[in-house]
């Protein structure tokens, strides 16, 4: 495996570093520490952050604006905290404004919840660091220019399209729409083909691929590792976040076990870039000390505190309350367990003797489900690949036959390849399974997101999206959002972990939820330490840490929330039983 310490000056550093990776995997962390360590070395550094998730402002304890602050102590280091959702709102006002009394209601509102999903909030923040990328007098006064987030590839070839910025876009009734009404940007053409430009170019800039030492993470490196090569991005480096070093008790050696299993594999495709790790450190990655030291060393603490577990729920109580629901959903982030959780429920209620279709479409089916173990329990596994390669070419024949073709299919095939095609794609395949519900209770491991049963729920779109190869919405359909909504027959479980950046999203989709109408009472905080007994020092003050954010979960969940513990075996079928207390 070659994979080294990180060590900063064995890097040959370019212009502008990009830095990016899964919610959760430290790329806000570790941007920082890099940009602290470079003032240190008085290198003039701009910090700039552009996830809506940012903690920069508790990292760095300072009010933050989208003006260069300098920071205390720090006189080579000025930090800017881009808000993308405002940027997004702004950036969605100004194009539904033209239409406002000009077309009906309806389209109105279906334009605006086009804009709302988090495809526009990615352009909102592109049109924010395209200026860094492209304006001449904030590069001549910094040394580096560093960011704590990335483009995704899609975001990229979609600008790139000349159909992007035409009238096509205004017309397009075909494919999932998901960067909405692109041509409100006609007059960004030239700053953004520039500043893509500055993105392709090795010798001005480098993209960090942040990752934690497991499995999920290193497959998500992998694409979109690969998505940016697509693009031309080709300069590109591995930090893999948070291996633990020395275990010296059980739980410090299960932990180690696992992380070195999934070093050990890291997929073909990133191992031949250059991989550096950052150790497991002990403490809260805020304030200068702590923040410098992340790519340094460690400061270890006897100064933590234990969690208070007497007044802790766990799964069992979150069972008891739903086990009378028709449709129960369990949603959250990739890699905080939403199918163990809802395997876990599934199982839970078969064996009160309900029947309980368990719907999943976890591609790598980590629990080797054996049905026969398991009375009144129906295993379905949802094909996620082939539903999304079906509902595509559905969408690029109908397409065809309406004579698009050229530039304006190439569109369509990129819209096609967002995040949101997926949710659309899968909708059909969810309201099956839904329909299943009237004799059984039926357990979803993810499920479309509010923005995107929002989007559908418009009378344009409804039929646009559904109808595309038949030209006839199916009952089960029509069924499915009502359904839904009725907050006796379905309920949505949030699954997060007790970390900064999972519960920031989890809020966001909550939020999404709202908007949608649908009831989420439950909140199950996973993987836990701090409901362990260690005694290895890193992980206990890690496990000290958590103790804000199960707090925080608390308090947004108005005390119905669950906590689930960190487990040294891998969580197999068989031991599903174990998580539920």
């Amino acid at each position: 495996m070659n994979i080294e310490k990180f060590d900063l000056s064995k890097i040959n550093l370019t212009k502008y570093l990009f830095f990016t990776g899964k919610g959760g995997t430290g790329k806000t962390s570790t941007a920082c520490s890099i940009a602290v360590n470079l003032a240190d070395k008085n290198k003039k550094i701009l910090l700039v952050s552009t996830d809506p998730a940012s903690n920069l402002q508790d990292v760095f304890d300072t009010q933050l604006s989208n003006k260069p602050k300098q920071i205390n102590g720090m006189k080579n280091l000025e930090v800017i905290n881009l808000d993308p959702i405002s940027s997004a709102k702004e950036y969605k006002d100004s194009v539904i404004k033209p239409y406002i009394n000009v077309l009906p209601d309806e389209a109105i509102k279906n334009m605006e919840e086009q804009l709302s999903g988090s495809c526009t909030v990615e352009i909102a923040a592109f049109n924010e660091f395209s200026n860094m990328l492209t304006n001449i007098e904030i590069n001549e006064k910094y040394d580096y220019i560093i960011f704590d987030t990335a483009p995704t590839g899609h975001t990229l070839r979609m600008l790139s399209l000349p159909a992007a910025w035409t009238e096509f876009i205004d017309t397009n009734k075909f494919g999932a729409s998901c960067l909405g009404q692109l041509s409100g940007l006609g007059d960004k053409k030239e700053m953004y083909h520039n500043a893509v430009e500055v993105l392709k170019c090795k010798t001005k800039t480098t993209l960090f691929l942040i990752t934690r030492p497991e499995i999920t993470p290193l497959k998500e490196v992998e694409r979109t590792s690969n998505e940016l090569k697509h693009i031309g991005m080709n300069n590109q480096l591995v930090i893999v976040n948070g291996v633990l070093e020395s275990p010296d008790d059980e739980i410090s050696i299960a932990v180690y076990n696992k992380q070195q299993l999934a070093l050990s594999n890291i997929p073909i495709s990133i191992k031949n870039l250059k991989m550096f790790y950052i150790p497991l450190r002990s403490y809260n990655l805020t304030g200068i000390d702590n923040i410098r030291n992340l790519i340094i060393k460690d400061e270890y603490t006897n100064d933590y505190e234990s969690l208070d577990t007497s007044n802790i729920k766990g799964l069992k109580t979150v069972i008891d309350d739903i086990q009378d629901k028709k449709v129960i959903f369990t949603m959250g982030k990739g890699g905080v367990g939403k199918t163990t959780i809802a395997s876990a429920i599934a199982v839970t209620l078969a064996k009160r003797g309900k029947h309980v279709v368990l719907a999943t479409t976890d591609p790598a089916d980590h629990l080797k489900y054996t049905v026969e173990k398991i009375n009144n329990l129906n295993i379905v596994k949802i094909d996620e690949k082939y539903e999304v390669e079906q509902y595509k070419q559905e969408v690029i024949n109908e397409a065809i036959k309406n004579g698009i073709q050229n530039e304006d299919l190439d569109y369509i095939k990129e819209d096609l390849r967002s995040p949101c095609t997926e949710e659309v794609a899968l909708f059909k395949a969810f309201a099956k399974i839904v329909a299943m519900a009237k004799d059984s209770i039926v357990v979803i491991d993810t499920a479309p997101t509010g923005h995107t049963l929002l989007l559908l729920d418009t009378t344009e779109n409804y039929s646009r999206e559904i109808a595309k190869s038949t030209g006839v919405v199916p009952q089960e359909v029509l069924d499915l959002l009502p359904r839904l909504k009725n907050q006796n027959e379905t309920q949505v479980i949030i699954v997060t972990l007790a970390e900064t950046t999972p519960v920031f999203e989890s809020l966001r989709l909550m939020e999404d939820l709202k908007r949608a109408q649908i009831n989420n009472k439950w909140w199950v905080i996973n993987s836990s330490m701090a409901m362990t007994n260690t005694t290895n020092t890193v992980l206990k003050n890690r496990a000290s840490n958590e103790i804000k954010w199960i707090n925080k979960v608390k308090e947004i969940s108005n005390n119905n929330f669950a906590v689930v513990q960190w487990k040294k075996d891998n969580i197999t079928f068989d031991k599903l039983n174990d998580i539920v207390k």
